[in-house]
Order: structure tokens, then C-alpha cells, then sequence
């Protein structure tokens, strides 16, 4: 009589995870605020993943960026964006746990102009999605 029991507490520790690792895709829009020399800027990214490869860009004040270098795997995100500042490159480093529509994590920043190089908090929140004016409504 064992056998039914194992069988179905597999099948339903499979389905667990399953939900689990749909619940924490981080598709979709996002948005956060960061505070910086005592200002306040907004950021939104657009992110897919497919194959724990993740893209996106990323849109801020300074403008749109690619995000590059970008993975998904057990829950984190982890990406980075390459700006360009007085002729010289640099690179910002974001990495994040996904917890149904937040992400909470950090944001590794070079030094900048010999200084040293900074750490920040961050906080994402999911950006419900829109619908298009020709989608048609769905019935319950």
C-alpha cells in the first residue's frame, strides 16, 4: 500500500515545483527607484527569459540600454549593463531574488573617477501589463 502514497507525494512535489518555477518568472515590465547624491531616479526594464538566458533592456533617465550578460536560474536574476561616461566604459552589475512580483537584491556600481566602487539596495516591482485596444475580453 505504500506504493500509491510514494507515487502520488512524487507527483505532487513534481507539480509543486513546477508552479514554484513558473510563479517566479521574471518576464515581463518591471520598475524601481533608485536614490543617488540625494536624487531620486526612476528605471523600467523590459526582461524575457528563455533557456535561463534572460534579455531585456532597461530605460532611465540616461536613456535605453541592452541588458547583457543576463541569467535566471533557482529564483535569481542576475544581468549587467555597459555605459559609457566621459569616454570611458563601465559596467553596472544587478542582481535580484524573485518573489512573485518583487525583486530584491543589489546593484554593484564601479568607482567613479578613482573613487571606490558603490553597492545599493534594490527593489523592483512588476508592472501589471496592459491590454491592447483590439484584444478581445476575456469571459469568465
Amino acid at each position: 500500500m505504500k506504493s500509491p502514497r510514494l507515487g502520488f507525494a512524487a507527483l505532487f512535489a513534481a507539480c509543486f515545483m513546477s508552479v514554484a518555477a513558473f510563479a517566479a518568472d521574471p518576464s515581463g515590465s518591471w520598475k524601481w527607484t533608485v536614490e543617488f547624491n540625494g536624487q531620486s531616479f526612476d528605471s523600467a526594464a523590459k526582461i524575457e527569459v528563455k533557456d535561463g538566458k534572460l534579455t531585456g533592456t532597461l530605460t532611465s533617465p540616461m536613456g535605453e540600454i541592452p541588458i547583457t550578460d543576463g541569467t535566471f536560474k533557482d529564483g535569481v536574476v542576475v544581468f549587467t549593463l555597459t555605459r559609457e561616461r566621459d569616454g570611458n566604459k563601465f559596467v553596472i552589475k544587478y542582481q535580484g531574488k524573485v518573489d512573485g512580483d518583487t525583486i530584491t537584491g543589489s546593484i554593484d556600481f564601479p568607482g567613479f573617477n578613482g573613487g571606490e566602487p558603490m553597492k545599493m539596495d534594490w527593489k523592483a516591482s512588476r508592472m501589471k501589463e496592459e491590454k491592447k485596444a483590439d484584444e478581445p475580453a476575456k469571459s469568465k
